[in-house]
């Protein structure tokens, strides 16, 4: 069994889109390409992986898609990493950051950079999982993610291979309420209090609510209204209005209009921020990543050393 990426990439187009055709239109393949390309697969591993009508996973199929987008994704980055041995001595800068890492600590540490050498600086705000691919597959130099844990512990995340990750910052988190809800008035407040509330799912943006379940080990914190996208702004006033609640950093929160942003009291848990940049980094990413984190050797964990 050698699993072809190309058709793995494939299986992988077919499920996201639901749709034999929209995938081929998405791979620019034909069709009938992309029903050769399954059944081949289907072959190789012995077994169904897709419904044709309507086109859903069986569950073997659904078992290779626990696994297919990580395999692809590290193929790419291998791939994007022995292409950085042969890039040239770079003067720009790509900087992917999920909305809620890009503080003024990040932007005055750009600020620093193109103060000191000329770098053309490109700045995107994606999603955190975005923010990942796009470290690992060489379209970003460097990434900054955020997300919630206990102080001074790192994220959890996935296995990110020859990466390397530093603390950038932790900072208090709050609760956006609207201005007029009475818990808006208290100094403080426990999330475990605020399970069954009204929730805004807002994954790239705020705390992902499934987060917040296993951080307080408890049901509850279910959405009523969905944001998907990376506009904070567009969050605030969601939560303005009354759609639910979101939880941010709270120096974020502060800026934000039409909201009081409300300090967690309990669990105890923090914003963090962390800065990822690949093993070899280019001259304007790694003094990028020295000003972001401005922290010594010993903060930084390398997932190739840490398996």
């Amino acid at each position: 069994m050698h699993m072809d990426p190309h058709l793995l990439r494939t299986f992988v187009a077919v499920l996201d889109h639901r749709s034999f055709s929209t995938a081929a239109a998405a791979l620019g393949y034909t069709q009938s390409a992309v029903s050769q390309h399954i059944a081949a697969l289907e072959a190789d591993l012995g077994t169904r992986l897709v419904e044709r009508r309507p086109v859903a996973a069986t569950p073997a199929g659904a078992r290779l898609m626990e696994h297919a987008p990580a395999l692809l994704l590290r193929l790419d980055a291998a791939r994007a990493d022995i292409a950085r041995l042969h890039r040239a001595p770079a003067d720009r800068l790509t900087l992917a950051c999920s909305p809620a890492a890009l503080g003024a600590s990040a932007a005055r540490a750009l600020a620093r950079l193109r103060a000191a050498a000329h770098v053309d600086v490109e700045v995107r705000v994606v999603g955190r999982e975005a923010v990942i691919e796009e470290v690992l597959t060489a379209r970003a130099d460097l990434g900054l993610i955020d997300g919630v844990a206990a102080p001074s512990d790192p994220l959890p995340l996935p296995d990110l291979g020859p990466t390397v990750t530093l603390a950038a910052s932790e900072e208090p988190l709050a609760v956006l309420f609207p201005c007029g809800h009475p818990l808006a008035r208290r100094d403080a407040v426990r999330l475990t209090d605020l399970a069954q509330a009204q929730w805004i799912d807002s994954p790239d943006t705020a705390v992902p609510l499934d987060r917040l379940r296993a951080v307080c080990g408890a049901d509850g914190f279910r959405p009523r209204i969905r944001h998907l996208g990376t506009d904070v702004h567009g969050l605030a006033a969601l939560a303005a209005a009354g759609h639910g609640l979101a939880v941010l950093p709270l120096p974020l929160a502060a800026a934000l209009p039409g909201v009081t942003p409300v300090p967690v009291r309990a669990p105890r848990l923090v914003h963090r921020t962390e800065l990822l940049h690949p093993a070899d980094p280019s001259a304007p990413a790694r003094r990028l990543a020295d000003l972001v984190t401005d922290r010594g050797p010993s903060r930084s964990r390398s997932h190739e050393d840490s398996r």
